[in-house]
């Protein structure tokens, strides 16, 4: 008999991976069901959304608070609707703040509990292992220093893998990726990625767009790209004309991984973009930007001096990070024009990159299917 899964994924990357996830399981199991939260990248593959994802789309404690009581309501009302489903095991994309309570219900009453990209108790937090313990039967890792973190605490985790790494080619279509979205050879691309959260949008993209300004008036003719999330255009248009109305910005409806491909240089909100970005092999400027009060308390309890993924994993500021007041557009903009001006440097970061590239390429959706189904078998 086909398994029935519980699976929630919260905003756009999170259904990304998830719809990857959920590909690899329904070649192991074509009948299977799958319900809960999610978006359209999990739709393609069957999914029942009970609620679309992007209700749980919110980061920064201030930004979370003024949410708290309709995620409360929603987080609520999907426990009770899974404990009467109970499917044979639910599984929790990323999205730890709702995921992991939620586990930890269902997983008290006997339901099979995976989480699905371990949250980051290595870069803060760390004390949330504890209660990982209580929420989850296995952690699916896909980032190899995981799983021996987990191991000292007696917690089963697998290393499965990026599924991004398999899905982005290693060598890059930049050719064809241009040619799709209209761009001339001989064009200068700055792809201008601010999130896909409507609080990034707020405090990231006017960022960008001045800095888009910026570089305009130091370096005419640069052409300039952003991707919109669905949804979000109506957020993102008034804050183009507010911040850059001199500037040609070309909004684009989704396509972030064809304008990475493209793009020569990209300024890019910290989060599961950075690594697309690096595993496109692009020089970058990692950007982030929140609340104040949201970012004083996140800034006493990070334990690395990076932000950026592709900084963590590399263990170097590869690239740079511009953080709350430091993301100023002026030196966003210096940062931009220094990668276009430095070859060699972006030399040497493509082949870290592909180094990189290679060593998260695990075929994510069949390892994470195995642990999984072993799971199952327990």
């Amino acid at each position: 008999m086909a398994p029935r899964f519980g699976m929630v994924a919260g905003e756009a990357s999170g259904d990304l991976l998830a719809g990857l996830l959920l590909g690899g399981l329904r070649q192991r199991w074509p009948e299977l069901q799958a319900f809960g939260i999610g978006g359209p990248a999990m739709a393609r593959h069957g999914f029942e959304a009970w609620w679309p994802h992007d209700k749980l789309a919110v980061r920064g404690y201030v930004e979370v608070l003024s949410h708290y009581r309709e995620l409360l309501g929603i987080r609520n009302q999907l426990g009770e609707r899974l404990l009467k489903e109970r499917p044979d095991v639910f599984i929790g994309v990323d999205a730890p703040d709702f995921n992991l309570e939620l586990e930890t219900r269902l997983k008290a009453t006997g339901v099979k509990t995976v989480h699905f990209v371990s949250p980051s108790i290595w870069a803060w937090r760390g004390k949330r292992i504890e209660k990982i313990r209580k929420a989850a039967d296995e952690v699916l890792c896909i980032f190899p220093f995981e799983p021996p973190i987990y191991a000292k605490q007696g917690i089963p985790a697998t290393y499965v893998g990026h599924p991004l790494a398999d899905t982005i080619p290693l060598e890059v279509p930049r050719a064809a990726a241009r040619a799709a979205l209209g761009l001339a050879e001989g064009d200068t691309v700055v792809a201008l990625l601010p999130g896909s959260r409507r609080s990034e949008i707020q405090y990231i993209a006017p960022r960008l767009f001045d800095a888009a300004a910026q570089m305009q008036a130091l370096r005419p003719g640069l052409r300039y790209l952003l991707p919109v999330v669905p949804g979000l255009r109506h957020l993102v248009e008034p804050l183009r004309k507010l911040h850059a109305e001199q500037v040609a910005v070309e909004l684009l409806d989704g396509r972030s991984h064809e304008l990475l491909a493209a793009c020569d240089v990209t300024l890019v909100a910290s989060g599961t973009a950075t690594l697309e970005a690096a595993l496109f092999k692009r020089p970058m400027v990692i950007c982030y930007a929140m609340h104040a009060l949201s970012w004083q308390m996140m800034k006493r309890m990070k334990y690395q001096p990076w932000v950026g993924l592709p900084n963590i994993l590399l263990r170097d500021f590869a690239v740079p990070e511009l953080i709350q007041g430091d993301a100023t557009p002026e030196r966003l903009a210096h940062a931009a024009l220094a990668w276009l001006d430095d070859a060699p440097r972006c030399a040497a970061l493509h082949s870290r990159f592909e180094a990189l590239h290679r060593e998260l390429r695990c075929d994510t959706a069949r390892t994470a299917t195995d642990a999984i189904e072993k799971l199952l078998a327990r």
